[in-house]
Parts: C-alpha cells; sequence; structure tokens
C-alpha cells in the first residue's frame, strides 16, 4: 500500500513532509500519528497500513527538523512548534473528512507532543492513544547538570549533550539495524535547547494532566528504558478522563510497535478504538 505525500508550510515557513494511508472502501475515522524524536514517519509504515486495512485514514507527518521536514535534526526551537504543526496538518485533514470523527496517537516524544497539544486541543478529537510516552524519564539529568544544559541551551543551543541508547528501542535486532541504517534516522546528540524543550514539555503536561478529559489509551512496555512507565502510570492517575485504559506489556522494551509481539499491540489498539468509535 503506497501513501500520498505532500508537504504544507509550518513555522517559520518550513516545509513540513507528511503521508496518508487510505482504506479501500468508505474511512471511518481519521488516525493522526505523531513520531518519537529522531526518527520519521515512515517507520510506522506498518501501523498505518493495519489501521487502513481496517478502514481507517492515517495520517502521519515528519516534526520539524527529522525525516523529509525542513529543520536542524536534533534541535528546536520551541517546544510548540511540534503541536503548532499537528494543528496544521490536522486543519488540512479536517477540510478532506468534515464528517469524521479524529483519533490522535502519539508514541515516545510523540507522546508527549500528544499530550501537550492536548492541553489546548483536545474538543477536536474524539479519542486518543498513547504509546510509552515520554512523560517521565530514566535518563533525566540529575538537578546540578540540568542547570548547565540550560545555560548551554541558551548561549549554545544546538551543543549536542544527549545521546540515546539505540539497543533500547527494541528486542528485534533486525529493527534496531534497519533504524541504524536508516538515513532519516538522526542518530546524534540531541542539543541541548532540545532537552531542556523537552522536559519542560514533560513539567507542564504533569502539571496540567488534570486538565485532560477525551478518552485515553495509554500502552507501555515494561522494561522500556527510553520512557519510564511511569510516566503513563502518572497520566492515567491524573487525566480527568472518564474513559481510560492502561496497558503495560510484559517484557517489552520501548518501540512496542516494532517489537515481536507487534500485531497483538495493533490489535488492543484497533479493539479499543473500534469500541469508542461504536458509542459517538
Amino acid at each position: 500500500m503506497k501513501p500520498a505525500q505532500a508537504t504544507f508550510k509550518g513555522v517559520a515557513d518550513a516545509n513540513i513532509f507528511y503521508q496518508v494511508w487510505q482504506p479501500d472502501g468508505p474511512p471511518r475515522a481519521v488516525i493522526m500519528i505523531a513520531h518519537g524524536v529522531s526518527e520519521h514517519s515512515g517507520r510506522y509504515q506498518q501501523l498505518a497500513e493495519y489501521f487502513a486495512e481496517h478502514g481507517y485514514v492515517v495520517a502521519a507527518v515528519d516534526h520539524e527538523g527529522h525525516g523529509k521536514s525542513d529543520g536542524t535534526p536534533g534541535f528546536i526551537e520551541r517546544f510548540d512548534h511540534y503541536a503548532q504543526t499537528l494543528e496544521l496538518l490536522r486543519t488540512r485533514l479536517q477540510a478532506d473528512y468534515p464528517e469524521l470523527p479524529f483519533i490522535l496517537l502519539g508514541h515516545s516524544m510523540g507522546g508527549l507532543v500528544a499530550a501537550y497539544y492536548l492541553l489546548e486541543a483536545q474538543s477536536k478529537f474524539a479519542m486518543c492513544v498513547l504509546s510509552g510516552p515520554a512523560i517521565k524519564s530514566d535518563v533525566e539529568p540529575p538537578a546540578w547538570q540540568v542547570v548547565i544544559i540550560r545555560w548551554l541551551a541558551r548561549w549554545l543551543p544546538k551543543l549536542g549533550v544527549l545521546q540515546l541508547d539505540t539497543n533500547a528501542i527494541s528486542r528485534d535486532p533486525e529493527v534496531i539495524a534497519a533504524y541504524k541504517k536508516d538515513p532519516l534516522v538522526y542518530t546524534g546528540k540531541l542539543s541541548a535547547r532540545q532537552v531542556v524543550e523537552m522536559f519542560d514539555a514533560m513539567h507542564t503536561v504533569e502539571r496540567d494532566a488534570h486538565k485532560i478529559s477525551l478518552p485515553l489509551l495509554l500502552l507501555h512496555g515494561s522494561e522500556d528504558r527510553l520512557t519510564a512507565p511511569a510516566g503513563s502510570q502518572f497520566l492515567y492517575d491524573n487525566v480527568s478522563s472518564t474513559e481510560k485504559s492502561l496497558k503495560f506489556y510484559p517484557g517489552l522494551y520501548h518501540e512496542i510497535f516494532n517489537e515481536p509481539e507487534k500485531l497483538e499491540v495493533f490489535k488492543d489498539v484497533l479493539s479499543w478504538c473500534d469500541s469508542q468509535l461504536e458509542h459517538l
């Protein structure tokens, strides 16, 4: 299944790349995917095809500084740029599918972006799915290092300060090998500004989590070493949603959509989304 591909003008006139997968029959809903840090929308091909085969339109954007979009890899001037980009994508899709419900799906940093975006835009979505959201992290530097990183973010904002462990993304060695060879994946260090903006966004979401009230599905690998499972538990405990569900997958690493058990995860997400649509 080949997706339609296009670009639009994002924040500060940046060219933003996105893809749309169409079902063969009449669509039931639109899923918007927000990918994780340093990766790109193309890594969600299998997930997108699975949902398109079950009647969903799936759209995924390359965040600013990622994949085929403009920007500096490993760097973002303001975290809000990610949320603004999602809103621009949603507006374009809404024009094409004005009668369909919208679903927001975010993984890792994309889960943080989704939660941050929902604080202002949740009325525009019927539900949200977060996979390994970066709400809390085991790689957050100690307080004394944060002081230094904040100084660097101001005076040397593009200086690389944090290297993520690519071997922690999946238990599947083929996934890791493909990730390392992918020319659209950034494997360098995250910049001081990127790190500060991400951790500030985490704190904002933690502070305002109670404002989120739409149906919410939270999924996390129990052995995730990149984003702490405690972050998903925190959201589950603190959002105001009356319809919410939390599932930890025993033994799975960070990218649950790329683990050997991915089909089980796909089915869980589909079942939950189908169930929510029945109640709309």
